[in-house]
């Protein structure tokens, strides 16, 4: 499974890939991560408000920091 975490690497954007690992760890999915950090490849991607997860290139999180349960919801 890729994750693809888009934002500028603020605080935000640690903590979501934190929760992200945490979650795919509790689920017992192989992962890897890409980070996108470039803005003219964040708006490209339709990204409006960061940060923002992509899970197999589709947007799941947008704006906002999803904890590691809500992630595991959407992980399956």
């Amino acid at each position: 499974m890729k994750f693809t975490i888009y934002g500028s690497g603020c605080a935000k954007c640690n903590q979501l890939t934190a929760n992200v690992e945490e979650a795919a760890k509790a689920k017992g999915i192989h992962y890897e991560i890409e980070k996108i950090t470039d803005t003219n490849a964040i708006i490209d991607a339709g990204i409006m408000r960061t940060p923002a997860l992509a899970v197999d290139d589709e947007i799941v999180v947008e704006g906002k920091v999803a904890n590691s349960k809500e992630l595991e919801g959407l992980l399956g």
